[in-house]
């Protein structure tokens, strides 16, 4: 046999191979191939088979480049049939990771040996979809409902021996696969082992308490969602029938699934989380090298930044301004690394040789003449950041890169103040940074190509999400922020209230509203942002100052126990205020507004008409390089919800059209932030989408 499945005879056992690199994913030719090596075993002698892959996985799911495609036969579930329809055992040895399609042809197969090491999972939620070709229905019979609803609802990879004491796997093996596999087979005949089909299984007793539990758990994890509780119900529902009943019902559930408008979100999210790390200007540039990284600032974001290079294998040098603050930010960061340790993310001895051996705190610039690269993390004053890059200019070697993490400041202004502005560039991290993903990778007038390759390569390096952006206030996300925060404020001026805006926003998908996030993050943001940028305000321009009033009481948010929000112990998690009602009440008095009711749809049209706009002034102004750019920043940063793919894919779905009438209604009505979009009005225009533009 050719192609990607090889079959070889090794006396009484036979070996089909998959070999499709990168990952095995199982592609039409492998479908083929393994269909083939299933017709092949079943007319050759040899009496035990072992499917095993090479290179450094088992199938780690589809072949992604045929996502859109109408699929070709054979199907992934009638290949499995086939392996399963065996009269003869087949061995699976799973090494590596078998995820998605992969698990499900292990499962398929009558006995499973695993490595150690390895990993399964069925992630398919991930995609806005459920297992679709035996996953509901073979692992609910194998191992029961709650337990195998636990797997591929979470889209958790589950380890080796994890699986052994679920019964997933009947070994696990320190060989390397093919002799796992060999020695496996030869048990098989020495023993007499037969065939032993999944399908033929009956399901374990089923929990109704614990599956009830299970349901609640998951749709308050996963709000809005159709696909989880949709999975949980086709196991249960499919496992109540005959085996090739329950695989009907599945393949119209996932059918079903592959139609709502939901997996064409998160297939264009997942898509583009892997295209915005995928730049032209960078192809063939080699990054510079990165090994030991300093941190200016030992505060939440530079200790968080320094916890995130350690857990990744880089050195760190962190600078704090006296003996003082040097001992609490080593004492913050061992707090937060002792944190990963109780939380099974890393070992005791571990975080004891990344703080005796991977960290230096200390208040001595000079430390950092060994540096590649050196992130700022101080305070948001544009003097005080002048001055660290003054200093930074004259103790770096050459070549180092210097990055500063601003929110919003102007990284040219920042460039300007050292002899080497082409080895300046933004990295803006996100609190907490060692855990949230995204960062921005801002890139200034005299940037060096290599330095902006450093940049993603640094972003690789800590598993985070990189994207590129522009100089200008606020970049990508914190620029389009600022506007539909105060499309939300002048809605709340018209009459909404902060906490019907919150939840309307939390109905659509986000996980918090504005004026929850606002508590979060300390009101003392908004207000020094706001008193940054009043002398830009346009005449005439709107926005609300009651934040500005809570700021001068002291109710700083959640820190103080009041913010929008009470926070105690009654509603830790927080409860309205009437108070804060009043004095927006009072603020409406003053400027002369007659406050008027919104539906929540109201709301949420103009929330985001205003991050529709601005994310289209973003990308016409060239600050992000496509469309797909603002959904992973929106995504990742600023908690769109996934399952609607991000603004610009949820303004195609709802229509172009639609949406510039939002804003134009708007903008009619007075307000300067919904000035249209040149872009969003040219694409209505010439009846094109955000998506042509990716």
């Amino acid at each position: 046999m050719e192609g990607p499945v090889r079959y070889e005879s090794h006396g009484d056992i036979a070996v089909i191979r998959i070999d499709n690199p990168p990952v095995n994913a199982t592609s039409h030719a492998v479908r083929e191939g393994l269909v083939a090596a299933a017709a092949h075993f079943a007319a050759s002698p040899e009496k035990v088979a072992v499917l095993v892959a090479e290179g450094r996985t088992f199938i780690a799911g589809a072949d992604i480049t045929e996502f859109g495609k109408t699929p070709k036969e054979p199907h992934l579930p009638d290949v499995i049939h086939r392996i399963e329809a065996s009269e003869k055992p087949v061995v699976c040895v799973i090494h590596g990771t078998a995820l998605g399609g992969g698990f499900e042809v292990a499962l398929g197969c009558h006995y499973r040996v695993m490595l150690k090491g390895a990993r399964i999972g069925l992630p398919e939620v991930n995609l806005g979809l459920l297992p679709g070709a035996g996953g509901t229905q073979r692992l609910p019979r194998l191992i029961g409902i709650v337990p195998a609803s636990e797997i591929f609802t979470s889209a958790a990879q589950v380890k080796a021996e994890d699986c052994l004491a679920l019964g997933i796997v009947d070994e696990l093996s320190t060989a390397d696969p093919f002799e796992a596999g060999m020695t496996f087979a030869r048990k098989v005949l020495a023993e007499g082992l037969q065939v032993r089909r999944v399908s033929e299984m009956s399901v374990p007793p089923t929990d109704a308490e614990a599956l009830a539990a299970l349901k609640k758990k998951v749709a308050k994890a996963n709000p809005g969602h159709v696909c989880h509780l949709r999975a949980i119900d086709t196991a249960v529902e499919g496992t109540r029938l005959p085996f090739a009943e329950g695989m009907k019902l599945e393949r119209a559930a996932f059918w079903d699934m592959m139609q709502t408008p939901q997996r064409a979100a998160m297939i264009h999210a997942f898509f583009s989380e892997r295209k915005v790390a995928s730049l032209p200007e960078l192809k063939g540039v080699e990054p510079r090298k990165l090994a030991q990284i300093g941190v200016i600032g030992g505060g939440t974001m530079g200790g968080g930044i320094a916890v995130s290079c350690l857990l990744n294998g880089l050195s760190v040098v962190l600078i704090e301004r006296d003996a003082e603050a040097v001992e609490k930010a080593h004492n913050g960061i061992a707090r937060t690394l002792a944190d990963s340790v109780k939380r099974g993310k890393l070992g005791a001895d571990a975080r004891d040789m990344l703080l005796a051996d991977k960290l230096l705190v200390t208040d001595d610039y000079a430390r950092l003449s060994n540096a590649d690269l050196v992130i700022e993390a101080v305070f948001e004053s544009m003097e005080v950041k002048k001055d660290v890059f003054t200093k930074l200019d004259a103790v770096c070697k050459p070549g180092a890169v210097l990055a500063t993490n601003t929110s919003y400041l102007d990284v040219d202004e920042i460039a300007a103040m050292t002899k080497r502005p082409e080895d300046v560039i933004g990295l803006h991290f996100f609190s907490p940074a060692h855990v949230m993903r995204l960062l921005e990778i801002v890139v200034a007038a005299k940037t060096a190509k290599d330095v902006v390759a450093t940049g993603f390569a640094l972003a690789k390096a800590l598993k985070k999400v990189p994207v590129r952006a522009g100089v200008c206030d606020g970049f990508i996300g914190n620029r389009i922020l600022k506007t539909y925060r105060t499309a939300a404020d002048i809605m709340v001026l018209e009459g909404a209230s902060p906490f019907q805006v919150d939840k309307a926003l939390e109905d659509f998908g986000f996980a918090m509203g504005p004026y929850a996030v606002a508590d979060l993050a300390g009101i003392d943001i908004g207000y020094l942002t706001r008193k940054r940028l009043a002398p830009t305000r346009k005449p005439g321009e709107r926005w609300g100052e009651w934040g500005d009033v809570l700021y001068e009481m002291g109710r700083l948010g959640r820190k103080t126990g009041h913010g929008h929000y009470v926070y105690d112990e009654a509603s830790p998690k927080g409860r309205p205020d009437p108070e804060v009602e009043e004095i927006i009440a009072r603020e409406r008095n003053a400027k002369g507004i007659t406050p008027r009711s919104f539906t929540d749809a109201e709301i949420v049209e103009r929330y985001m008409a205003a991050m529709i706009n601005e994310g289209a002034k973003v990308v016409g102004e060239g600050i992000a390089l496509r469309p797909l750019d603002v959904d992973v920043t929106k995504l990742f940063g600023y908690g769109f919800p996934r399952f609607r793919g991000g603004p610009m894919h949820y303004a195609d779905a709802v229509g172009l059209d639609k949406v510039l009438a939002s804003v134009e209604a708007a903008y009619q009505a007075g307000d300067a932030i919904f000035e249209p979009a040149p872009l969003l009005t040219k694409l209505v225009a010439e009846g094109k989408t955000f998506a042509d533009l990716n």
